[in-house]
């Protein structure tokens, strides 16, 4: 699964906007959209936050082998 796949994941199962995203993990709305539409990955620290948001709200992903 791609980060871009993962961002989009994330906000299916929650219901939640890109902008609602955003402000919950502490990045701006353009880095979500980015993030979602794989034209940026996440610098080291945005990846945490992202992974600490995903590991609160118990988000799983399973990785395809």
């Amino acid at each position: 699964m791609t980060f871009a796949e993962k961002v989009k994941f994330v906000r299916a199962k929650l219901l939640v906007s890109q902008t609602k995203l955003a402000e919950t993990i502490g990045v701006s709305f353009p880095t979500i959209n980015r993030w979602e539409t794989g034209k940026l990955e996440p610098n080291f620290l945005n990846g945490k936050k992202f992974e600490a948001f995903c590991k609160k709200e118990n988000i799983t992903f399973k990785e395809n082998k």
